[in-house]
């Protein structure tokens, strides 16, 4: 009877014993049928994802192309500017602006003395093929052989400067006035040249001197310088 009653026993816990590995078994084919079911449902997403990223890039390369361009075509334009304003420039000075050194030549015109006064014609004349314009007063200085500056530069006399147009061979003239040294008892020098500059230039025009002595000190010793005037002499 006892070994009876412990058959029974094994035999009701083999039977629970099976009873749960059915049900675990029945539990995990549940989650690996569920498994499938969310990889695909979040393999979805991943393929939108992955087809959505080459669009940013395609705008991307899309802009890249019209900077590219803009930009290559950016310093074309400023050089043609360039070039235009350079044009426009030429075209405006071949028809006028300021006479510039190179473009004059200088001379020193008769003496016509007065009132115990020497007056000279200093004049400048346009040697280029274009019309130019003089406006105000010509620098002068007298300068020695060795080109040492003699006596303080002339200084302005009163006038009202006006704009003188050459034309190609055409002149202007300032009056170059100093008292007589004879007269005025001035400290003299004589110059081997007068050296001239023109209106707002720098460079100068180197003239012969052949008029005798000049004030460089004492008394009445400064020379005066008048504005340009059309042609070559008063």
């Amino acid at each position: 009877m006892a070994y009876s009653s412990r058959s029974s026993r094994r035999a009701a816990l083999l039977a629970g014993g099976v009873a749960v590995l059915g049900l675990l078994t029945a539990c995990g084919n549940d989650g690996a049928g569920s498994g499938p079911q969310k990889v695909s449902g979040t393999a979805g997403p991943a393929t939108e994802t992955a087809a959505k990223d080459p669009a940013p890039s395609s705008p991307s390369a899309g802009a890249a192309t019209p900077g590219g361009s803009k930009s290559a075509s950016a310093p074309a334009a400023a050089t043609s500017s360039k070039a235009g304003t350079g044009t426009g420039t030429g075209s405006k000075t071949s028809a006028g602006g300021r006479c510039h050194t190179s473009e004059l030549r200088a001379s020193v015109g008769r003496n016509d003395p007065g009132a115990g006064q020497e007056n000279f014609p200093v004049v400048l004349t346009n040697k280029s093929a274009r019309t130019c314009t003089l406006h105000g007063y010509p620098g002068a200085a007298f300068v020695n052989a060795s080109g040492g500056q003699v006596g303080p530069d002339p200084k302005r006399s009163s006038g009202s400067p006006v704009t003188v147009t050459l034309k190609p061979g055409q002149s202007a003239w300032a009056g170059l006035t100093f008292s007589n040294p004879e007269v005025s008892g001035a400290n003299t020098a004589t110059p081997a040249a007068l050296l001239v500059t023109p209106p707002d230039e720098r460079d100068q025009l180197r003239v012969a001197w052949t008029a005798g002595p000049v004030p460089v000190s004492g008394n009445s010793s400064s020379a005066f310088l008048s504005v340009f005037s059309p042609g070559t002499g008063p």
